[in-house]
């Protein structure tokens, strides 16, 4: 591999050079994911709801394929920042291969528990059959965004953000014209409705995988073949699986507590799932910005530990902080100033535009408290502290966001609101604990790459 073709990624770096594109890319990537709610929202109501309970299941595969996504971030940077180029082609193909065997056999796992699923979300009847196709066809294809999510990751380590947000903006006019044909247009009369939109959305991500792919080998980044992995790297994939699990164990634990959050939302009524979904379609643009400033400077703190340069990145941490924090809660405001407009553009039922203007005003709390959480552990995790957000996110989540949302959702009748009150307590104490285990330096002694693997690996 040449090492002129990784852009310089140092604490001289700023920010927005990394984050500005990243940013871009969040927001087209959750206008992919939520174009198919506001066209669906026109077709049928209760397949909105059944998309929204479906792309619950969809993310937790998700988390599964970022064990080795996250593993490949953490592992790609530090060897990255302490320049052991050679060694990086068999990083590749090793995450490359084994989240692509991971995804196809998940992918069929999934297809099959299908119904299961179902029973565990209470989903109503009405809505079944739409969730249950949709998880069929999109579930059915994950394995392409599994080999997706680890290119994504190859690319960013290497200094290019700037393909993602040019990938998915492509991929986002693919799934309009999709939805578009299968909704409203020559091919409505095949009446696929809810599974036409799923097939606009795998035949999106295929583009997607081949044009990551395709700039990877343009841009030399490096190269990924087989015989990297003759003879094959097995202490490399163990390091790398300590690494991801507990990354990816804190994602999943946080989905299936939020998932089993949403089995209770689904026993208070479709206007309480659906009031749900929308608000959280609007939310999801308020966080994209904290988003991107916490996975850039998750980027910058890798290279800078891989080097050796731990107060610099200490620093760094901080520097995001004060960036993110401001801008979240403004555009966390400004979603409950909106929302009884923007909410209007799903629906006109007034109980879901009451429902909505409350989780709003919840969600200010809750967007706080998330990006504290997503500034520091990301940091962690790329400073090798992958074990204390597992732990810190198993017991909030369960201890404190489930426990005081059942509590005040559904003992106290508050509702779906209640819900919300649970998550924000979660965020807000969970964020105060990973930033005070910062703080304090505990993640110092805990690089991927030390003396040992210098010597034994370049």
């Amino acid at each position: 591999m040449n090492k002129n073709n990784t852009i310089v990624i140092d604490e001289k770096m700023p920010l927005l050079v990394l984050a500005g594109p990243m940013f871009l890319e969040l927001l087209l990537n959750t206008m992919l994911n939520n174009v198919d709610m506001l066209m669906l929202s026109h077709y049928d109501e209760y397949a909105v709801g059944a998309v929204g309970n479906a792309n619950i299941i969809l993310f937790m595969m998700n988390i599964l394929f970022s064990i080795i996504a996250m593993a490949t971030n953490v592992v790609a940077a530090q060897y990255l920042g302490a320049k052991l180029y050679k060694k990086m082609n068999m990083i590749y193909t090793l995450a490359v291969v084994v989240n692509l065997v991971f995804g196809l056999t998940l992918s069929v796992a999934f297809c099959v528990a299908n119904p299961l699923i179902m029973d565990f979300l209470n989903v109503s009847p009405q809505m079944r059959p739409y969730s249950m196709i949709y998880i069929y066809i999109v579930g059915g294809g994950g394995f392409l965004s599994a080999v997706f999510n680890v290119m994504i990751q190859i690319l960013r380590c290497n200094g290019y953000t700037k393909i993602g947000m040019w990938v998915t903006f492509s991929i986002n006019l693919i799934n309009i014209a999709g939805n578009y044909l299968f909704l409203y247009g020559p091919l409505t009369f095949l009446k696929m409705g809810v599974a036409g939109v799923a097939i606009s959305t795998v035949v999106a991500r295929l583009l997607a995988a081949i044009a990551l792919f395709g700039f990877f080998y343009i841009t030399k980044t490096g190269r990924i073949s087989l015989r990297y992995l003759n003879p094959f790297p097995g202490k490399l994939l163990v390091r790398m699986i300590k690494i991801g699990l507990p990354s990816a164990g804190e994602s999943l634990t946080y989905n299936l507590y939020q998932t089993t959050l949403l089995s209770f939302v689904n026993m208070m009524g479709n206007d309480a799932v659906n009031a749900r979904v929308y608000c959280n379609t609007l939310i999801s643009f308020v966080m994209i910005f904290s988003n991107a400033c916490a996975m850039s400077t998750q980027i910058i703190t890798g290279h800078l530990v891989g080097a050796d340069k731990t107060d610099e990145a200490y620093k760094r941490v901080f520097k995001t902080l004060r960036v993110s924090m401001p801008i979240t809660i403004v555009l966390a405001i400004i979603n409950v100033i909106l929302c009884r407009y923007t909410l209007g553009i799903f629906t006109q039922n007034q109980n879901i535009l009451a429902l909505g203007q409350l989780i709003m005003i919840a969600d200010i709390f809750v967007e706080m408290g998330r990006c504290l959480n997503m500034t520091f552990v990301s940091s962690l995790k790329a400073a090798g502290a992958y074990i204390f957000p597992f732990i810190a996110g198993l017991v909030c989540n369960w201890g404190l966001g489930l426990t005081t949302g059942y509590l005040v959702g559904v003992m106290l009748g508050i509702g779906v609101v209640g819900i919300y009150i649970g998550t924000a307590t979660d965020e807000c104490i969970r964020g105060l604990i990973v930033m005070s285990y910062w703080y304090r330096k505990k993640w110092l002694g805990k690089s991927v790459v030390d003396q040992k693997d210098i010597t034994e690996l370049a």
